[in-house]
């Protein structure tokens, strides 16, 4: 009996220890492999031999796993290189020396990618080692699965925030506007959550082109008619040239991505430069949207879990690989999915983004199939082991 390897890549969401604390128990209870190790760090750290026995865990600690937040075996941002296969062989050679046939791979959309990646190169190759992708990103940008494990849980922080902070600013008087910013680099479905909390005036997603212009009108009617207006942003918003609203120059994460962030002060500036409001306060969610473990979803810890299960199980097949598992919405007015699978090519280099017609004219939100599709993703709460107050977790094994 070979063994199996799984690791995580990207950045890290509340649930994407779920999946992984999934795929452990799927071992444990159809072992299909003898050892299944834990790569530290992701591919960059595999690459250095570093793995980690994940076989043996506890029913304990495979329920704390599933809440705590961040990526328990740490990841990485590091990139294949489709025309060098120095790194797929060292790959390989590592696999062979612990004998494992499978990897497993958590990640966003670049992970998929490095799936796709390797499954064709040992596929070009007649290597047999096979390669299967677990989706994660609060994004939300993936194509063919309905939704991405992470997405629902930093959704329902996004309208938490919403409604308190909401909540605060309007205990005075005072005209004001205020902003939130949101993950979202190339799609707004984060920031678009937030419309569900009935609370948001307008909306700026990275879907159409800023219009600096017409913005600006919208907010001073806002302030007229209220004397405040609640905007939320998705960090990705960009002028029609390409250009992000964030004042500060992009870096590229490693990716070639830009690392974003800024967008809501730059929106802060502009309305104070013209005069539309005297106060203006930004909050910026950062890093506390995608590992708020404290609100989890309990749809989303519990289908990031059977994902998990799923590509484990799928893999039983030897022929399994280049494959992503996925959820698709089930037809009804009751939510539920079916667990499906697809080639990774199909997962990867694309950007699913909110639909064109869910858009509505002048950032005022989105219509009601965009609440319909959000609203049963962050529903329930999972029951957290508590430890000192405070919610329990792993001690995170790259770490160790």
């Amino acid at each position: 009996m070979a063994n199996c390897l799984v690791a995580q890549s990207g950045g890290p969401t509340t649930v994407i220890n779920a999946s992984l604390a999934g795929v452990v128990k799927a071992n444990q209870l159809n072992p299909v492999y003898e050892t299944v190790y834990g790569g530290l760090n992701g591919i960059e750290g595999i690459l250095e031999g570093r793995l980690y026995d994940l076989t043996n865990m506890s029913e304990l600690e495979n329920r704390i796993l599933k809440q705590t937040p961040s990526s328990a075996l740490g990841s990485c941002r590091y990139k294949l290189k489709r025309d060098d296969d120095t790194d797929y062989r060292r790959l390989v050679d590592i696999m062979d020396q612990f004998d494992i046939e499978v990897l497993f791979y958590i990640g966003g959309n670049d992970s998929m990618d490095t799936v796709d990646a390797l499954s064709q190169w040992a596929k070009k190759n007649g290597i047999a080692k096979r390669f299967v992708g677990i989706p994660k990103t609060v994004d939300n940008d993936l194509m063919v699965t309905d939704h991405c494990p992470g997405f629902a849980s930093a959704a329902k922080f996004v309208n938490a925030v919403v409604t308190s902070t909401w909540l605060d600013y309007n205990v005075y008087t005072r005209a004001e506007v205020f902003i939130l910013e949101t993950m979202g680099r190339d799609a707004g479905w984060l920031a678009g959550s937030s419309v569900i909390s009935d609370k948001v005036d307008l909306l700026v997603l990275p879907e159409e082109d800023f219009d600096q212009d017409n913005f600006l009108k919208q907010v001073k009617n806002c302030m007229d008619t209220k004397g405040k207006c609640y905007i939320v942003v998705s960090e990705g918003a960009h002028f029609a040239d390409g250009s992000y609203l964030a004042a500060a120059d992009a870096k590229n994460d490693g990716f070639g991505h830009a690392v974003l962030g800024g967008a809501g002060n730059a929106l802060k500036n502009m309305i104070l430069d013209a005069g539309i409001a005297p106060r203006a306060k930004v909050q910026d969610l950062s890093t506390a949207q995608r590992c708020a473990n404290y609100l989890q979803s309990y749809v989303d810890v519990e289908e990031a879990f059977k994902l998990g299960m799923s590509g484990h199980m799928r893999s039983a097949d030897g022929e399994f690989t280049g494959q992503v598992v996925g959820v698709v919405r089930k037809e009804g007015a009751e939510y539920d999915v079916d667990y499906i699978a697809g080639p990774a090519s199909e997962f990867a280099n694309h950007v699913k983004n909110i639909p064109a017609e869910w858009i509505l004219p002048d950032y005022k939100g989105l219509t009601k199939e965009a609440y319909e599709y959000f609203t049963p993703l962050i529903q329930g709460e999972p029951d957290l082991i508590m430890e000192n107050g405070v919610p329990a977790y792993v001690k995170p094994y790259h770490m160790r």
